[in-house]
């Protein structure tokens, strides 16, 4: 258990530290839902996995079942949270589609969606490319293929923010646009693009860099303050980290590199500051029972999991237990009213948009959208 609590007097007993602990957990319990509901991604994804091991741990620790309700799409997720059928989503970058109110989310019937945060794994995110394609910069990219995927913009986004870190946009490069995220992964080895983006770790990358024309990442170098300014306002999401686990990545070769967080924890804005903080109180205590179910569970530890950048605010409740624990920092603080600013100002420019454009078509009300978001988040930085 990782709740520290103060000794009476100079030191408890090992019979009285028991019963502490074991009345704190009571007290969890008792503050938690009998039954809950989470959604996730598909069965079979590593959202899916982690919630199950985490509901799991819940159930062991407080008797809470938890049902998991998957959804192979982004708005499959997301709804049940904001009708309250769910009480947690384990999402992916839909949360920042929808607190932007882009994407799917730029429809009328969407818009910017209040939500908050309570922590999400961090995961490496990079721009492999073809050791024999000589690109060892972003300026010796510009002109090679890059392969992106068809209807996928979570992926997408993340690359126009990767070329942005580098000042490129996707008019420097050759788009190669591929039907499946699969076949995008595949297409470097199969000499049919140079270069895409992904995570480290999928079979696609390790097939490249055992290929005859093996792998090369481009980093991203936290000291490169300009290319963070610039990646962060395209996707401010995203965050340097060191990535030691990936194809051609290694303890003893590590990439510089972008981090988001996937999964998320996510949940409405209104839910209270007393239940999302018994959730993390009860997330943070279940550790050690789900820290070992998959190879990338101990990055759900609080010290990286609830901390900024992520792809909405956290919940006030969040930061209440985080400051106990002693991980919320005042630059933490400062990335959080910031993050709030942001969405405020495009919940305002919406509801301005839905007043001046209730009877255009479906085509005019998006380029009117589109200008008021532009204008709201000009507005921010002047």
């Amino acid at each position: 258990m990782k709740t520290t609590y103060k000794p009476v007097g100079r030191y408890l007993t090992g019979v009285a530290a028991g019963l502490v602990m074991a009345f704190g957990s009571a007290a969890v319990a008792q503050t938690l839902p009998n039954t809950m509901t989470w959604s996730s991604y598909d069965v079979g994804s590593a959202g899916y996995a982690e919630a199950s091991a985490m509901a799991d741990a819940f159930g062991k620790k407080f008797g809470t079942k938890v049902r998991i309700q998957p959804s192979g799409s982004s708005i499959g997720r997301l709804q049940p949270v904001l009708q309250g059928r769910a009480d947690v989503g384990f999402l992916a970058t839909e949360t920042f589609f929808a607190s932007e109110g882009t994407e799917d989310f730029a429809a009328k019937r969407w818009g910017p969606q209040d939500l908050r945060v309570l922590a999400g794994r961090p995961a490496s995110f990079g721009l492999p490319t073809a050791a024999d394609a000589n690109i060892n910069s972003f300026e010796d990219l510009k002109g090679k293929r890059l392969a992106l995927v068809a209807g996928n913009p979570s992926v997408n986004v993340k690359c126009e923010a990767y070329l942005g870190f580098g000042g490129l946009t996707l008019d420097d490069v050759e788009v190669v646009m591929f039907p499946t995220y699969g076949a995008a992964m595949s297409s470097i080895a199969a000499g049919q693009s140079d270069a895409t983006c992904t995570t480290t770790t999928p079979s696609q990358m390790y097939e490249l860099a055992e290929s005859p024309r093996g792998i090369r990442w481009l980093g991203a170098s936290v000291d490169d303050k300009e290319g963070w300014a610039r990646m962060q306002s395209l996707a401010p999401f995203f965050g340097p980290t060191v990535e030691t686990v990936g194809a051609g990545i290694s303890k003893d070769k590590p990439m510089d590199i972008m981090a988001y967080r996937y999964p998320l924890l996510v949940v409405r804005a209104d839910m209270s500051e007393d239940e999302v903080y018994n959730l993390m109180k009860g997330f943070d205590e279940t550790y050690d029972l789900y820290k070992d179910a998959t190879s990338v569970m101990p990055r759900w530890a609080l010290d990286q999991a609830g901390t900024p950048p992520a792809d909405a605010p956290f919940h006030n409740g969040a930061i209440k237990y985080l400051k106990e624990k002693g991980i919320w920092t005042d630059a933490h603080q400062q990335w959080n009213d910031a993050r709030l600013k942001r969405l405020e100002a495009l919940r305002a420019a919406w509801a301005e948009t839905m007043k001046e454009g209730k009877d255009l078509s479906d085509e005019q009300f998006a380029d009117l959208w589109k200008k008021n978001r532009e204008a709201a988040l000009s507005g921010l930085s002047s």
